[in-house]
């Protein structure tokens, strides 16, 4: 009958300026989708050249070498008879836009520009691209030589443009475009474009993916048709991970889903649907909706279908129920893809962790585990370049990893890092936490380093500086509180380069991190301590998750360690013993419990509020538990914290990318790092207002 057609959405795992790699995954994920049948081939955003180039899309040599891989996909016979749809930068008339670039058998069909940039948290598409304005105008692009050499053309339609097949007509979208509340894709539906695909670079945040879902299935529920969705997978040299879910929806119903989380560096997601479903669904819908002036799209016409002419017997894909992680599976799947695609594309041949045997550093070690336990299963489900890469990162070519806790002891090292103020509590919890997920794990004891350095101050200074409780000023504490924290940094690095060096093993190690998001907003650590890493998994995730996450990881891999380490207080341990015992705890030292940390960061960058506006939500929300003044003392405390240590966010280390509040300085959350910390007429305001409650009965 000639109305049922096959599709492709894929997810591959690019990297920036990596055009042989990025080339040779599109031509796979090409002959991939023809094999399965499919005549549409959809890619990820900029997938031609990775979306993460940054300021490189500044550089004529990434338009050029866009070209030249696009030049290799057009003269392939791999791209031969199937509609081929990739993402890279182009300059029209001496303007970069973000461009999809539609194929066929060596003929470029047309160039649709983006519209709608993405441009607020982690992006800035606006400083490198310009949007397309020109709604539903079309004009001419002048190929270049090289390109019309294969495809015998001059120029090619450039604008916003649907294609029409015989059978159907297809409609773009980019990425944020869908996100937007004018979205192409209502006005293309009412033009009578049946199928919509969106290219995608969109990045994982904890508990985000069902917003996606629910946007994808409104856009067909509303009006009907068929939406692929195309998104990159993998850490393509940033702070984010792209969490693919590649898929195929049509009116309202999910029929075909990808992964979330994989190691594998491409998934092609086909499905074959019936476009008289779109039709039959559109029927009534339109009869009663339909505008008086629909606006009508540009359309390219070409001689090709996307169904065949006998396909009665043809089955097609049925609505499936999205399988949603948990906010625990997230944590433990996203965070560690992102550490093996960054250790496999850095050289280096493993990690190595300060564990202190608290929450944090904890997490780090069991993401770590389960990166291990990912890499062995997609070995034994026969992922060969998984098993390549893993081979190349142990430095063995005969390798074949048979467990995770033998794998982990051969790229992940952890080392204690005690002092005269540790006790043998956390020491114990780090060295069976160790042994559990099996690290090859060092107890280094610190305390030489840090007399030699405060032994050389005294030369120079006649002075031998005290802890308060003997005696010591705040400065003399908190000064030798950071010398601790920086002797274990610079030990740290030592050790990530000569410790494989000592065992006879080629390599260095990457330093992990383990801060969490709430102790960055605050700047509860030491500028250059062990926070200071090369990169950090757990840098955007706040304690309560991580919380969470351990109870996960001692049910999913049985961790039992990780019980004592949940139910010890969070310590820095940087201050004298008190009979052997820690008097030091981190929410003391803070002056707020985590979960109102969790509370304030979410308000402060997710609500947008300063020092005043935070105060009035939070008397609400905290009526039952604070006064309004106990709460004008919170909001003041923090402020001020934040205020002081928000310079501290200019040198912390690059942290996945895993919560909305993240505090981080690179691109996310941009702000000062000099304040005037003592907000005098914000704090005015609040105080003028508790004088107004308390004297006012009816307005408490």
């Amino acid at each position: 009958m000639g109305r049922k057609v096959t599709v492709a959405a894929c997810s591959l795992n690019q990297w920036a300026l990596d055009f042989e790699g990025n080339s040779e995954r599109i031509l796979r994920s090409i002959e991939i989708a023809k094999v399965h049948g499919a005549k549409y081939r959809l890619g990820p955003e900029l997938e031609i050249c990775g979306y993460g180039c940054g300021d490189h899309f500044f550089e004529s040599d990434t338009l050029l070498h866009s070209f030249q891989v696009l030049r290799n996909l057009l003269e392939s016979p791999i791209t031969q008879d199937i509609i081929c749809d990739v993402g890279m930068p182009i300059m029209h008339h001496n303007t970069r836009y973000n461009c999809r670039v539609l194929f066929l058998n060596r003929k470029i069909l047309l160039i649709r520009p983006k519209m709608i940039m993405a441009n607020s948290g982690n992006y800035r598409e606006m400083r490198w691209f310009s949007p397309w304005n020109q709604l539903r105008q079309v004009e001419e692009y002048f190929l270049p030589r090289m390109i019309q050499e294969i495809t015998g053309q001059d120029s090619v339609p450039f604008g916003f443009c649907v294609l029409s097949t015989k059978d159907t007509c297809i409609g773009s979208e980019i990425c944020a475009e869908l996100w937007n509340p004018s979205s192409p894709h209502i006005q293309m539906g009412l033009d009578g474009v049946e199928i919509f695909t969106n290219s995608s670079a969109s990045h994982h945040e904890l508990r985000k993916a069902d917003q996606r879902i629910n946007l994808i299935k409104s856009a067909t529920t509303k009006s009907g048709g068929i939406y692929l969705y195309a998104n990159q997978r993998g850490c393509d040299g940033d702070r984010v991970y792209y969490d693919g879910c590649s898929m195929v929806a049509i009116n309202g119903d999910i029929v075909a889903q990808g992964a979330q989380f994989s190691l594998n560096d491409l998934e092609v997601t086909t499905a074959t649907l019936d476009l008289e479903d779109v039709r039959s669904y559109r029927g009534e819908l339109y009869q009663s909706h339909m505008p008086s002036e629909p606006r009508l799209c540009h359309r390219i016409k070409v001689d090709f279908s996307l169904s065949s002419g006998d396909d009665v017997y043809l089955p097609t894909q049925q609505p499936i129920k999205w399988h949603f992680h948990t906010p625990e599976e997230e944590i433990s799947l996203g965070p560690a893809c992102w550490l093996w695609d960054y250790l496999r594309r850095s050289g280096q041949a493993g990690f190595l962790l300060p564990l202190s045997g608290g929450v944090d550093s904890s997490s780090t070690a069991c993401i770590v585990h389960s990166m291990c336990v990912l890499l062995c299963q997609a070995v034994e489900d026969g992922n060969s370049s998984v098993l390549e890469d893993v081979r190349r990162v142990v430095g063995d070519d005969s390798y074949l990893p048979q467990q995770p806790k033998e794998l982990c002891g051969r790229i992940f090292t952890t080392c204690y890092m005690g002092s005269e103020n540790s006790s043998e509590d956390t020491c114990s919890r780090a060295r069976d936490l160790a042994r559990q997920i099996g690290s090859t794990h060092m107890n280094i004891n610190i305390d030489m380093a840090v007399k030699g350095i405060l032994g050389i101050f005294s030369v120079v200074t006649g002075r031998w500086p005290q802890f308060r409780v003997n005696g010591g000023s705040l400065r003399e504490n908190l000064a030798l509180q950071n010398v601790q924290a920086r002797v274990r940094m610079v030990l740290a690095y030592l050790f990530a380069q000569l410790s494989l060096w000592a065992r006879g093993k080629p390599g260095g190690l990457l330093v992990l991190g383990s801060s969490n998001v709430d102790e960055s907003l605050t700047g509860y650590f030491t500028k250059y301590d062990c926070s200071s890493a090369d990169i950090n998994p757990i840098g955007g995730i706040s304690k309560t998750d991580l919380k969470s996450f351990l109870l996960y990881c001692i049910e999913k891999f049985q961790l039992t360690a990780l019980r004592h380490i949940l139910a010890a207080p969070p310590t820095a341990e940087l201050e004298p013993l008190t009979d052997g015992q820690v008097s030091q705890t981190d929410e003391a030292d803070m002056g707020m419990t985590y979960s109102e940390l969790s509370v304030i960061g979410r308000l402060r960058k997710i609500s947008k509020c300063g020092p005043f506006s935070m105060f009035c939500k939070l008397i609400h929300m905290w009526k039952d538990a604070l006064s309004p003044t106990e709460v004008a003392q919170k909001v003041k405390h923090f402020f001020r914290m934040y205020s002081v240590n928000r310079h501290k966010m200019t040198t912390v280390t690059p942290s996945y990318h895993a919560d909305s509040y993240s505090p981080d300085d690179n691109r996310y959350d941009i702000r000062p790092f000099l304040y005037n910390t003592r907000w005098t007429w914000q704090f005015r305001c609040i105080d003028k207002q508790v004088t107004q409650m308390t004297t006012d009965p009816l307005k408490q």
